[in-house]
């Protein structure tokens, strides 16, 4: 087995570490934050992630994953060093890559002559090439070699995504780097692309942006749907049997966000602007998703008669997705503070309420019951698709709102029982 190391521990890093460990390699991962770091080392999961504390745990007590302070320490030894850092959405929507340009400048010296610098954030096409430049000019040994290597994975999934993988991609110029990158996956089963390094950077862009696409355009369909009067859930129903459209990214809500679909997005459409390319799709895309913001925000305004000032307005639901603690380009967290900038007295709660700042949404009333924030309500909005609002006791919430009215953006409710029980309920292209 080998010896890896893991430069960063957010999603992607802690997930790349703790399963690289579960494969039985020694995995060392590092981060900048020392309190994280003492965090990390008694099994403290600073993220809401399936199985994952469970790998930590597992990976600690059998001495195949420890953490360090800074990526020096993490990659004297190492045979491989997987860049996990942060690569944020620039200020004209290209990808930041100082992070990584810092990590590869900074361990450049430090690296053994076999080791190989394998990229797993998500970076723009050219980056492999860039990051064989930093690595020269840092002093490090002409023999090391650096392939991309891009992760798939899911908030709420991501172990399963890393262990259970639809693919593995690697990127490379060298086919000996790359076989001995694919031979650390050697245990999971999965179909194997190997490629250049441009190619393996396009195919993660690539991936993403169809997936954003497949979200904004039946968000489009659902807007038509309420139009015509049919219903968008059968629509995608009926869509999805086909194979060649599939039945994922076919639930219409309030528009995708997180910390992967918009920035990659901006960062695929600067890239086919520096090339000369008018990337109208695209473009299309991110203003559809854009609008379908909008488009939620007018319903509850609508449900109130066409003014929020000075109602009170219970969401549910304000990370990005569910089963996630990631409150970044959330829709359901930028809709409930637009509607207070509004005027609006917006009371809120999701499963994570406890850990969610005041401060965060600004004019926005964080509660730690879905119950609490309903009394008085003058509508429910429900943002976010937490499976426990399916099962929560609606004739309670109905009594206890001034009117009983729901605007669900995420279809995830019964409108014919909530209808039953005297609900006014509105749903997305339904």
């Amino acid at each position: 087995m080998s010896r890896v190391a893991v430069v960063g521990t957010g999603y992607v890093g802690l997930t790349t570490a703790a399963c690289l460990a579960r494969l039985g390699h020694d995995v060392v991962a590092a981060d900048l934050d020392a309190e994280k770091v003492a965090r990390l080392r008694k099994g403290e999961i600073p993220i809401l992630e399936e199985r994952l504390p469970a790998l930590v745990a597992e990976g600690l007590e059998e001495k195949r994953l420890q953490f360090v302070v800074g990526a020096a320490e993490a990659v004297r030894d190492a045979e491989f060093v997987f860049l996990c850092v942060q690569t944020p959405q620039g200020e004209s929507g290209e990808a930041d890559l100082s992070a990584v340009e810092a990590v590869v400048r900074e361990v450049g010296p430090l690296l053994a002559p076999d080791a190989v610098v394998v990229t797993k954030s998500t970076v723009p096409v050219g980056t492999a090439k860039r990051i064989a430049r930093w690595l020269s000019e840092a002093g490090a040994a002409h023999e090391v070699g650096v392939a991309s290597n891009p992760e798939f994975l899911r908030e709420g999934t991501a172990v399963r995504d890393f262990l259970e993988p639809t693919r593995i991609v690697i990127g490379c110029e060298d086919t000996a780097v790359a076989v001995r990158v694919s031979d650390l996956y050697r245990d999971v089963p999965a179909p194997l692309v190997v490629t250049d390094a441009a190619s393996a950077e396009m195919i993660k862009y690539a991936s993403n942006v169809f997936l954003a696409t497949k979200i904004s355009y039946i968000n489009s369909i659902a807007v038509i749907c309420e139009a015509v009067n049919a219903d968008v859930k059968d629509v995608a129903l009926g869509m999805g049997y086909d194979p060649r459209i599939g039945r994922d990214f076919l639930n219409p809500g309030p528009g995708f966000g997180g910390s992967c679909l918009p920035k990659d997005s901006a960062a695929l459409l600067k890239t086919a602007a520096g090339i000369g390319y008018d990337f109208e799709l695209l473009r299309g895309v991110i203003e559809v998703n854009a609008r379908q913001r909008d488009h939620v925000v007018g319903k509850v305004r609508t449900a109130l008669g066409g003014d929020v000032r000075g109602r009170k307005i219970a969401v549910w639901g304000l990370t990005y997705k569910a089963n996630t603690d990631d409150l970044r380009d959330s829709p359901a967290l930028e809709i409930a503070a637009r509607l207070a900038e509004e005027g609006g007295d917006v009371h809120a709660y999701d499963p994570i309420s406890g850990e969610i700042a005041g401060g965060q949404v600004p004019g926005v009333v964080i509660a730690d019951d879905p119950y609490t924030v309903c009394e008085d309500a003058e509508v429910l909005a429900l943002l976010t698709e937490w499976d426990t609002f399916r099962w929560l006791d609606f004739r309670s919430v109905a009594a206890s709102m001034a009117t009983p009215r729901i605007v669900d953006a995420r279809n995830l409710l019964d409108g014919v029982e909530l209808r039953h029980l005297g609900f006014d309920y509105r749903g997305i292209g339904r």
